[in-house]
Parts: structure tokens; sequence; C-alpha cells
């Protein structure tokens, strides 16, 4: 039986190849490029894996770029395929997971800070709008984050029903409500301050305070609370209405 021929990284000296490396250095040794081609393990003809993880950084610009990019942005990179594209943003995905607080018990967002550093890292580098829902005790810890929709911008619209009967379920005192703005414009859409408003006025009569309505974007965010517009909105929304007389 002829020998398998070696090519690209399996030519390489121990002390260059990503995997050895790790393994014996540790994962802090190896750059982004090489981190990929392990995941990669194979480069394209001409290209080993570690050129191949070079060629993305360079597409994408950064690691976090790469997350956040749509799947158009892939198209135009040989050698990448959909099943290497789901292996890579997997890794990836488990990686900004593992980053993020994993107890509900320790969360506690009392501040627009709080609320706009916990959602940040949630909604931040994501290419669709998503929508989110902190559900809170009257201590402002965390008993729930539940994503209510997703989409386009178009088309993210977040059934009140859902974040009503969610508040019921979790006994929660208050909530917070955030989404992202993939376009970087932090300026709340006129759809925006009606959905807060509809969403302050299915809250009011279950008791259930709407304490802030964040919109993120990738560098910052904009906060309904600290500009007053949230209680306009629930001005406008909870005053009532002065009848006619005959």
């Amino acid at each position: 039986m002829p020998k398998q021929k070696l090519s690209g990284i399996a030519l390489w000296s121990p002390d260059e190849r990503p995997r050895e490396r790790l393994l014996s250095r540790g994962s802090h040794a190896l750059t982004d490029a090489e981190l990929l081609a392990i995941l990669l393990r194979i480069g394209v003809q001409g290209k080993s894996a570690v050129e191949l993880g070079h060629e993305l950084i360079k597409h994408f610009g950064s690691v976090q770029a790469m997350m956040s990019a749509p799947l158009t942005a892939w198209e135009d990179i040989k050698g990448i395929g959909s099943a290497k594209r789901a292996q890579l943003l997997a890794a990836l995905e488990l990686g900004r997971r593992a980053s993020l607080p994993n107890s509900r018990e320790k969360t506690i967002l009392k501040s627009t800070r709080d609320a706009a550093a916990y959602f940040a890292a949630r909604l931040r580098e994501l290419p669709d709008e998503h929508f989110r829902v902190a559900y809170l005790n009257r201590q402002g810890r965390l008993l729930e984050d539940a994503l209510i929709a997703q989409g386009t911008v178009d088309n993210v619209r977040p059934p009140i029903r859902t974040i009503v009967a969610r508040a019921l379920q979790t006994n929660a005192s208050a909530l917070i409500v955030a989404h992202n703005h993939p376009s970087g414009a932090a300026e709340p859409s006129e759809s925006d301050r009606e959905l807060t408003r509809e969403i302050v006025a299915a809250c009011h009569p279950i008791g259930v305070k709407v304490l802030d309505h964040l919109i993120i974007i990738s560098d910052g965010h904009y906060s309904f609370a600290d500009t007053k517009l949230l209680d306009e909105l629930a001005l406008e929304t909870l005053t009532p209405i002065p009848s006619k007389r005959q």
C-alpha cells in the first residue's frame, strides 16, 4: 500500500504546527489565525490551514467581525464551504457563550450601566435584530433572560402577549427590554417608541414596571430611561384622556 504523501502543515516541524504548539504551550501562545487553522484542520490546494486562517482574518478584519458577518460575506472565500463555516461559527459561538455570566442568581441589573453591559455582551455583534427581555425581582436580580423575537429590521415585531405571559410566569416585579440595531444607528425609530408604549401599557395592569428600553449598537447604546423618553411615553400611555362633556 503506497504511503500517503504529506503536504502543508504536515511537513512543518512539530514546534511550528499549531496543534502541537497548543498542546505544549497552551492556547494563549497561538495567534488567531493559528487557532482558526486548528478548527479548519486542512487547507486548500496551494494554501495551508494557517494561511487560510490569515486570509479569514484579513477578509473580516477580526474574529469578532467574523462572528457578526452576514452569511453572504463568506461566499468569496475559496475553500470555506458550508461545513467549515458552520464548524467555525459553532466554535466561536461556544467561546462567546462561555464568556457570559453563567448564573442568573449572581446577575443584578440595578442601573443603566449594568443593563447596557449585560445586553451589549449578547447583542452587540449580531448581524440581525434580536429582541430580549430581562425579568427582575424587587432587588434587581435576574429571574430570566428571554429572547422574544429575531429577524430583519422590517419583520422583528415582539409579541406583547408573550412578554406579559413570561412576566407572570417568572413572578417578575420589573423588566428591561433591549434590542440591537445592526445598522449602527442608536436613535430609536417611531416603531421603537410605539412598541415601548405598548409594553408599558400591557405591563401596568399586572404591576410590572418597565425600567428601561435599551438599543444596543457596536460602540454604545441608547437608553429610554436615561433620556427621559421612557417617562414621556409612560405619561402619554397611562394618563387617561378626559371625556368630552355633552
